[in-house]
């Protein structure tokens, strides 16, 4: 039941974005609210503690401001094309699945297992192209393709940490792009260039870094792998890659035309490419059990999602326009005028500093997203872009309370507070610097 109720309120928003009815909003409105609250007592402790702290304030600050119940809607409105994206992006893994990537994945991956620098790029490469259509998921099942092998858990935690976090700075079926490019009004196509240099920067310089690392820590993984990968499996890879290429394009081409929110297209995409596949009738038997299995596992396990997300998105468009948020804005248009530099570490220890105490990123950088003006900072709306989602990366691999964090702690061992800083936080700190250098001639 609880499945359908998610389900329905995905369709409703994109009903809703294409008739814009008023009552049909507020039943999206209504439905929402059971869905958040229905996944109280089905989250994780922390995400529920979490979650009703940050709905209960953001209301309360929404109500404070005198907008009522139409600004409480508002805000929640706001952030169900997130949601919407999050429950149907996982539709596109039923194609991969059934298409043998998979396998052909974890073929690579033990080819190299005699080879720890290349199968650290391999493990981060697999992560950068799967991770936007995955999710966390994608850690998931590269972990068990390699649970067997008892990778050292410094390994294991850079591995998973470094390739899931580039996705989070340049795939349109990620959050944390969507939500910040809407806000900005950012058109995808102005954007991807750079969101795709800043991942491959963040992949070139975390391998680079592991090549110091292991010259420290000598691997043994297992015995050698002789001869060339098997074509059938560089077949599949190479179609992997073209399959990803083309999710790209078809989104970019669609916003051309159009002009729909890239989250819109990112989720009709979902939807229309594994119901194409299973136009054919062999397709269609082999995608009805995991259809069953995406309505009664995948779709039910989004609670701790549910619950932060629609938390911190209210939290955020309350938050906008606070005599807070305004300090804080003079603050960094104060930083802005007098670097650049100061003014994007500024952003990065504000949005990170946030994340430590548990708030998720939507909120600090949705809150920012929404707070700031480019051109009161001097900076164009793409430098403010990276800027943003330069500091969702960093404090995703840095904070413990991240779900990431939390997810690989308990594949790794390690501790999500040694996992971020100690970990991972060279690779951090030298990106971000690099990063913000780079950006700093885009603005």
């Amino acid at each position: 039941m609880r499945s359908y109720l998610i389900l329905g309120m995905c369709i409703l928003f994109l009903i809703q974005y294409f008739v814009e009815i008023q009552w049909l909003q507020y039943l999206l409105v209504v439905v929402s609210l059971i869905a958040f609250f229905g996944s109280v007592t089905k989250a994780s402790r922390f995400p529920r503690i979490a979650g009703l702290i940050m709905m209960a304030v953001g209301i309360a600050v929404e109500w404070s401001k005198g907008t009522g119940i139409d600004g409480i809607s508002e805000g929640l409105i706001l952030i169900l094309p997130l949601l919407t994206l999050l429950t149907l992006v996982p539709l596109l893994s039923i194609p991969l699945r059934l298409g043998g990537y998979f396998e052909s994945i974890s073929h690579l991956l033990h080819h190299f297992l005699h080879q720890p620098k290349k199968l650290f790029t391999g493990i981060t490469g697999t992560l950068f192209l799967l991770s936007p259509i995955l999710n966390l998921g994608s850690v998931r099942i590269i972990h068990e393709f390699l649970e067997d092998l008892k990778f050292p858990s410094a390994m294991t935690a850079k591995g998973y940490i470094m390739g899931f976090t580039t996705a989070i700075m340049w795939s349109p079926y990620f959050a944390s792009v969507s939500l910040v490019l809407h806000y900005l009004n950012v058109s995808f196509h102005e954007y991807i260039l750079y969101g795709i240099s800043l991942g491959l920067l963040s992949l070139i310089v975390g391998n680079l870094l592991f090549v110091f690392w292991v010259k420290r820590h000598p691997l043994a993984l297992g015995g050698s792998v002789n001869g060339q990968l098997d074509k059938r499996v560089q077949k599949h890879l190479f179609k992997l890659v073209l399959f990803v290429v083309i999710l790209l394009g078809v989104c970019l081409g669609v916003e051309s035309i159009t002009h729909w929110s890239m989250m819109v297209i990112v989720c009709l995409v979902s939807i229309v490419i594994p119901s194409v596949f299973g136009l054919k009738k062999s397709n269609w038997r082999q995608m009805h059990p995991l259809l069953v299995d995406y309505r009664d596992r995948t779709v039910p396990m989004l609670n701790n999602e549910i619950m932060l997300f629609m938390s911190a998105g209210m939290l955020a468009f309350a938050m906008k326009g606070t005599t807070a948020m305004n300090g804080i804005s003079s603050i960094l248009i104060g930083f802005a005028n007098q670097s650049f530099f100061l003014f994007a570490i500024a952003i990065l220890i504000f949005v990170l500093v946030v994340s430590y105490i548990g708030i998720h990123q939507i909120a600090a950088v949705g809150v920012l997203a929404m707070q700031l003006n480019p051109t009161e900072l001097g900076i164009s709306n793409v430098a403010l872009a990276l800027i943003l989602l330069l500091s969702w990366s960093i404090s995703t691999a840095l904070s413990p309370f991240s779900g990431l964090s939390l997810m690989v702690s308990r594949l790794s061992g390690i501790t999500g507070m040694k996992e971020g800083l100690r970990v991972n936080g060279q690779h951090a700190f030298i990106f971000s610097i690099v990063s913000i250098v780079i950006i700093s001639f885009v603005k």
